[in-house]
């Protein structure tokens, strides 16, 4: 057992190097094909590496890159790709990173740029066969081209809009109202027909024909939306008195409380019980939280760089932290003294907005520069990209309880959307005089959702089909630039960038405006943790309207997220789900990254010491022959998906340019 004792000595350095690395939260080790590691130990995807944009906490991708070379009538993108000068400002991400664009003649909604210092053409001028730009690049085969529109996928506007001659959208009621909408001027012609005689004008129930115009009528028991829908009134939500639960009979309503709250006999108000709920909000000095009764302030991280989204487990104390415009999410505990964030997860882009989902122990996120959203176990042993193809995603929300995601994105069409937990069944809610929506959160005992437009400075709700909307809160001074939103017990909590404060405001009319902190710097996410905001309830499993009794299987592995329902009357047997991850309440230990790390040590171990006695038996009981020397390598668990990079759009929100004419919200 001479060598078998050799062999031990020598790799009991690496051994020992292991324990002691997983013991200090080591990082894990970079795929070699695919990541590139950081200065700092962290991975990044490899494209990201000289792109033009620093990926690493460290900016050691972008170090070391050569020069880009490109030819004279080339343009040098920021990306270090080389594009022709004709394709200089013609409205296509060319660069992939926007730089092509950046440069370019600030053109309006329904406009083309001839270039940086040329006129902006309305779209109908296009290939219309007569060169209007200097360079000729309105005509340019290459633009027609994808000009021409396709057969069977020409756009189509809504029953209640009208389609101008360039193909925009415009309201209905915009038409022949005066005031030339279309940028071709089209939504002001033919003005002396009946519009009613069209498409009932849009109407979803009555149209009155004006002499100048037309109007939208609903009957009694409705209201008028958007200026063409009607919708039913909601007696609870219409008068929108009651905290929580409502119970309108005979024209009278009546308000209660759910469990875990209480009423408070004066104000009528529904309060928590137990320990005062704690505000925790992020700035550019660190994480800090104080109870909403002003008792207490705590900082939890004073090194931590820069204001970012945060999330909180109530169950446990814990909160998900992510920096802004970095792809790393960090977990901290609220309990001790204060603390180094622990690195728990590494995604591709950058993140804008995380949600916890403390049913099935799962972590949502929003990538604006990637357009998707993110979703991974809370340990952050393995992710999956859910949602693709949005513009510049900028929120998100989950009601685990029934089943529900939501996100925001605030793009050139900006809207709020929703899927069930596993991304199907996915509708929009909010599509209409909306701007720059930049923060959601969730009333659970009323189930609404609320959200920020920066756009249009303004909190407003809506219930969870997108129905009964309304404005709450409105420019008051406190809310110039919001990062985050949070409502609990009879108000809405928000953070403020321009007068640096914490704020809140009654959740109902926006009256009781409190400031809650002052001179706060840079001040970033919010949240608000006490146990009632996470009340236990049964496994939905992905989707809304399913119920799961026992235990909730997710698997992350597979090409599509996918929930599956186990119970002990399945026999279903535990050794055949290798390839999913569980989720169940209380966690799973394979949330652990120290679990993790110990269980690949235990069976890196194990295959040694097979590969070693099987070299010592044949060393033993074969004829002496060259020894050869083999190298041994067990990678760590990746994520097996290997995700296509979409083309790097511009990281901040865009505004509409089109001023919207009415207030929409029903108040």
């Amino acid at each position: 057992m001479g060598h078998l004792g050799g062999l031990f000595a020598l790799i009991a350095p690496f051994v020992w190097h292991h324990i002691c690395g997983a013991a200090g939260r080591s990082l894990p080790a970079c795929h070699q094909q695919l990541e590139f590691r950081c200065s700092d130990g962290s991975c990044i995807w490899k494209p990201k590496v000289c792109d033009g944009h620093a990926d690493c906490e460290d900016a050691s991708d972008e170090h070391h890159c050569s020069p880009v070379w490109c030819k004279k009538d080339e343009f040098a993108c920021r990306s270090r790709r080389c594009i022709s000068a004709h394709f200089l400002c013609n409205g296509v991400d060319e660069c992939g990173d926007g730089s092509d664009e950046a440069s370019c003649q600030n053109c309006t909604a329904g406009f083309f740029s001839c270039g940086p210092s040329d006129a902006c053409l309305p779209r109908n001028k296009l290939c219309d066969g007569q060169t209007d730009c200097r360079d000729g690049r309105d005509e340019t085969q290459g633009l027609c081209a994808l000009a021409k529109p396709l057969p069977h996928t020409s756009p189509t506007c809504a029953a209640s809009e009208f389609q101008c001659g360039d193909g925009q959208c415009i309201r209905q009621t915009w038409r022949c109202d005066e005031s030339q909408d279309c940028s071709d001027g089209s939504d002001e012609d033919n003005c002396d027909q009946n519009e009613c005689l069209v498409n009932n004008g849009g109407c979803s129930h009555g149209c009155e024909d004006q002499s100048m115009g037309f109007l939208c009528s609903c009957p009694d028991n409705m209201r008028l939306l958007d200026d063409s829908q009607c919708e039913e009134i909601e007696a609870c939500l219409e008068s929108d008195v009651c905290d929580q639960l409502c119970v309108h009979v005979n024209g009278s309503l009546s308000c209660d409380c759910h469990d875990g709250y209480h009423m408070d006999p004066k104000t009528r108000e529904c309060k928590a019980k137990g320990d005062d709920a704690q505000l925790v909000f992020t700035t550019s000095k660190g994480i800090q939280w104080k109870n909403i009764s002003g008792t207490e302030h705590k900082e939890l991280t004073p090194h931590l760089p820069g204001p970012g989204p945060v999330a909180a487990v109530a169950s446990n104390r814990t909160l998900y932290w992510a920096q802004q415009g970095r792809g790393s999410i960090y977990r901290i505990s609220m309990d001790g003294k204060p603390q180094e964030a622990v690195l728990v997860l590494k995604v591709q882009g950058s993140v804008s907005g995380l949600a916890v989902d403390w049913i099935h122990q799962l972590l949502y996120w929003t990538s604006t520069d990637r357009g998707s959203v993110g979703v991974a176990l809370l340990g952050g042993s393995a992710q999956h990209q859910l949602i693709t193809g949005l513009d510049q995603p900028s929120a998100v929300a989950v009601d685990p309880l029934r089943g529900l995601l939501f996100w925001a994105q605030c793009g050139s069409s900006p809207k709020i959307e929703r899927a069930g937990l596993d991304g199907r069944e996915r509708m929009a809610l909010v599509t209409s005089s909306i701007r720059q929506p930049v923060a959601l959160s969730l009333d659970m005992p009323r189930q609404l959702l609320y959200w920020f437009d920066q756009g249009m400075r303004t909190i407003s709700r809506v219930n969870l089909e997108g129905h009964h909307r309304k404005t709450v809160v409105e420019s008051n001074g406190y809310m110039d630039r919001s990062f985050s939103l949070a409502v609990f017990e009879g108000f809405v909590y928000w953070s403020e960038e321009v007068t640096r404060s914490i704020c809140r405001a009654n959740k109902h009319n926006g009256g009781h405006l409190q400031v809650l902190l002052s001179n706060v710097t840079s001040p970033g996410g919010v949240v608000l943790v006490q146990p009632v905001l996470q009340p236990n309830g049964p496994f939905v499993c992905g989707r809304a309207g399913s119920v799961c009794h026992h235990e909730c299987l997710v698997n992350l592995l597979s090409e599509s997220l996918e929930f599956s329902c186990i119970s002990p009357e399945t026999g279903q047997n535990r050794s055949q789900e290798t390839n999913a991850i569980s989720r169940a309440v209380p966690a799973s230990a394979l949330s652990d990254p120290t679990f993790t790390g110990i269980f690949s040590l235990i069976m890196f171990l194990s295959v040694l010491l097979v590969v070693t006695a099987v070299w010592w038996w044949r060393e033993q009981f074969r004829p002496a022959r060259s020894f050869t020397v083999q190298s041994f390598s067990l990678k760590e668990s990746q994520d097996p998906l290997i995700i296509q990079r979409p083309p790097r759009g511009p990281n901040t929100c865009l505004v509409k340019e089109t001023l919207l004419k009415l207030d929409l919200d029903g108040e």
